[in-house]
C-alpha cells in the first residue's frame, strides 16, 4: 500500500512514533463508550483503538487518506469523508461519546469550541495539538497562558496536560513541538448566570489582560459602576478563576440597565 502524502495546506504531519501513538490512544481507555477520531491520516492511532476493541468511527478531510483508511482498516466500519467543523456530530451518535485525535495544528482551537458546543455528549476529548495551544488549556488561574479558552473550556471540563512530544516523531517534522492533554466533563450541570453574557466578559476581560478588570469591564459596565469598588475589581482576569468569573458575570447582569439587558451579548 503506498503512503499517504502529507499535504500542508490540511497541517498534516503524520506521527510515526507508535510508542507515543499507543500512549495517545490510551487516554480513553477507561471509557466504553463509541469514539471518534478526528483526522486519522495513516491511522497510527487508528490501529491502536481498534485493537482496544473501541466503537470507532473516523472522521478525515483528505480524499488520499480515506483511500488509504478504507484498506489498512477493513474493520473501521464508519469513515466520513468530510470537515469535522461543518460535522453535526451529535447526529452520528445516539448517547454520550468520546473525540480523540493527532488535531491538524491550523484548527484545533476551534475544535475545542465545537467540543463545548456538545458538552452534554461529549464525556471526554483527548489528543495532541501544539504544545503551546495544549498548555494554555490546561493552564490554571495566576499562569501567564491562562486566557479565553482556558476559562471556556474548564467550565465545563477538568483539563490535564499529559505529555510533551518532539518535532522528530513526526513525518514531516513540525517547526514546534506538540502536546497531549485530556479533558474529561465535569460534574457541571449550569454556570448560574447567562451563558452568553458570560463569554463576554471572559473575552472582554481578556482583551486587555494587564489590566484590572475595573478598567477593562469599561466596555460592558461603563466608567461609574457603582460594584467597581468590589475587591474582584482589583484583580487581573488571569487571577480569577472559573467560578469567580461566574461571579463577575452575575454582578454585571445585575448592573446592565433593564433597556439594556442585551448589552454585550453574542
Amino acid at each position: 500500500m503506498r503512503a499517504v502524502r502529507p499535504k500542508k495546506g490540511l497541517g498534516q504531519h503524520f506521527l510515526k512514533d507508535t510508542g507515543i501513538a499507543g500512549r495517545i490512544a490510551g487516554t480513553v481507555s477507561e471509557y466504553k463508550l463509541p469514539v471518534l477520531e478526528v483526522g486519522p491520516g495513516m491511522g497510527v492511532l487508528t490501529g491502536f483503538l481498534l485493537e482496544a476493541g473501541h466503537d470507532l468511527s473516523a472522521v478525515e478531510l483528505d480524499r488520499e487518506s480515506v483511500a488509504y483508511l478504507k484498506e489498512a482498516f477493513p474493520s473501521l466500519e464508519r469513515i466520513i469523508e468530510g470537515d469535522f467543523l461543518q460535522l453535526d456530530i451529535g447526529a452520528l451518535f445516539p448517547g454520550d461519546f468520546c473525540i480523540i485525535g493527532n488535531y491538524p495544528y491550523n484548527i484545533s482551537t476551534q475544535i475545542f469550541f465545537k467540543v463545548l458546543d456538545y458538552r452534554e455528549r461529549v464525556a471526554c476529548c483527548a489528543g495532541m495539538l501544539q504544545k503551546e495551544v495544549a498548555e494554555r488549556l490546561a493552564a490554571g488561574p495566576g499562569s501567564r497562558t491562562y486566557g479565553i479558552l482556558s476559562v471556556l473550556l474548564q467550565a465545563w471540563y477538568d483539563v490535564e496536560y499529559l505529555f510533551t512530544v518532539g518535532e522528530e516523531a513526526f513525518d514531516p517534522p513540525p517547526k514546534v513541538k506538540s502536546g497531549v492533554i485530556r479533558a474529561v466533563r465535569n460534574s457541571r450541570k449550569e454556570l448560574g448566570c447567562d451563558e452568553a453574557l458570560f463569554k463576554t466578559v471572559v473575552k472582554t476581560s481578556f482583551n486587555q489582560r494587564r489590566k484590572t478588570l475595573r478598567n477593562s469591564m469599561k466596555p460592558i459596565l461603563g466608567k461609574d459602576c457603582p460594584d467597581y469598588a468590589l475587591p474582584i475589581f482589583d484583580k487581573r482576569p488571569e487571577q480569577l478563576s472559573v467560578e469567580q468569573f461566574i461571579e463577575l458575570t452575575a454582578i454585571t447582569q445585575r448592573n446592565l440597565k433593564p433597556n439594556k439587558s442585551g448589552n454585550g451579548h453574542g
